[in-house]
């Protein structure tokens, strides 16, 4: 079933907008699972948080680390770029496109940049290469923003809880119907829904297709949603879809308002949808978003935004006296699930027993896009690391490692 078809466009309405401030999180609700925020208690003086226009630097050593180590590091990312080719609807169509049906690109696809990047310790700015202020594609880390914006809804009461069914939320037939209609807020968020359908032109199987033929792919068992793990990109932008409808405003100007101008971010990023995403709510054309830009679309942004919506999440959801993300969401998010240890909500990607990255405290979590993008967030360093395409492979924790190897005091 073809679902969320574009529309024509429609004559101009009342705006009806639920204008929504305040820095505290909602009531206390039940959730499951209970998770325990992990925060670090902070001591000794100021935690720093940097100006709009001004992130001041230190030193290594004065940030209790190694100059010549992390030179090393630095150059170790930029020895280790991707090779592929910078020319990302190139990159698109010989890697997804060479194994997947329906991979014509529909939203936004930039040419991208050299390898950039960041070391972020005790909120300064110790290392930095590249071009860090040039907005690139940082694909399937766009799905930390969009669960964000979910964590958001949540805070406010207009999600009651992550265990709700998603159909309760969708006055739209046909989105949670049959084998859909027992997935809830949390089996999107984990991954784990296996929804069944076709959003924006892209039926769920066409997206890393399991099954010896292509006539296997949509014929596919189905699994009781919640238990079992699959990295979906139609599903991830239903859940965009359904924020959406939640919101009941478009998803970038929520981002904005609420994150990205609270933590000083600048105004070059760009949140994409697709050229059919587009839906009518309350009178109004209002595109929806993706997760992702894996049919193009998703967050364009700098390495150096990407480093404050990394630092918000080293100081546990705060920036300055204000509290913009609950911690209690992020104790949730920096949780696994039962069909996934190393998956807490969308794309926070988790080092249990360290087997993800081995070079990384167990307790590290990282902010994953294709290409490679990758934000590191270390509480137990204190440290947020930005590096934007790494190769594959070890590459990412050989770099953290010698990273984590120039700290020398904590």
């Amino acid at each position: 079933m073809q679902l969320a078809r574009p529309l024509r466009p429609a004559p101009a309405a009342a705006l009806i907008l639920m204008l929504l401030t305040g820095t505290t999180a909602g009531p206390a609700r039940a959730q499951a699972p209970k998770a325990t925020a992990k925060a670090v208690a902070t001591t000794g003086p100021p935690v720093y948080f940097p100006d709009r226009f001004d992130w001041q630097k230190r030193s290594a050593p004065d940030a209790g680390m190694d100059q010549p180590r992390v030179d090393e590091a630095v150059q170790f990312a930029i020895a280790n770029e991707n090779p592929a080719t910078k020319d990302l609807a190139v990159d698109l169509a010989t890697t997804f496109g060479a194994r997947e049906p329906f991979d014509t690109p529909i939203g936004p696809v930039k040419e991208r940049g050299a390898a950039n990047g960041l070391i972020i310790r005790h909120g300064y700015i110790v290392a930095e290469w590249g071009d860090t202020s040039r907005v690139d594609m940082t694909f399937s880390v766009t799905k930390t923003f969009l669960s964000t914006v979910v964590g958001l809804a949540w805070q406010r009461g207009l999600i009651r809880n992550v265990t709700d069914l998603a159909r309760d939320y969708m006055p739209e037939p046909g989105y949670f119907e049959g084998h859909n209609s027992t997935i809830t807020w949390e089996h999107l968020l984990r991954q784990t829904s296996d929804w069944q359908g076709t959003l924006w032109g892209k039926p769920d199987w066409a997206d890393r297709p399991e099954g010896a033929t292509p006539a296997d792919w949509p014929k596919r068992r189905l699994s009781e949603p919640g238990t079992r793990y699959k990295y979906n990109d139609t599903r991830v932008n239903l859940l965009a879809l359904l924020a959406l409808h939640v919101w009941r405003r478009p998803l970038p100007s929520v981002l904005r308002e609420e994150v990205m101008e609270p933590i000083g971010a600048s105004t070059t990023w760009r949140w994409h949808g697709y050229d059919n995403s587009w839906i009518e709510l309350d009178g109004q054309r209002i595109q929806s978003m993706t997760g992702g830009g894996h049919w193009g679309g998703g967050m364009f942004i700098s390495a150096r935004d990407m480093a404050r919506f990394g630092y918000l999440f080293l100081r546990n959801g705060r920036w300055n006296s204000r509290q913009i993300v609950s911690p209690e969401w992020i104790g949730m998010a920096r949780t696994g699930g039962p069909a996934n240890a190393e998956y807490g909500f969308m794309n926070w990607f988790l080092n249990p027993g360290r087997k993800s990255l081995p070079a990384a405290p167990e307790s590290s979590v990282t902010f994953r896009g294709n290409g490679q993008n990758i934000i590191y967030v270390d509480w137990d360093n204190d440290l947020v690391v930005v590096t934007r395409w790494i190769r594959g492979g070890p590459a990412l924790n050989d770099f953290l490692g010698k990273v984590l190897g120039a700290i020398t005091k904590r």
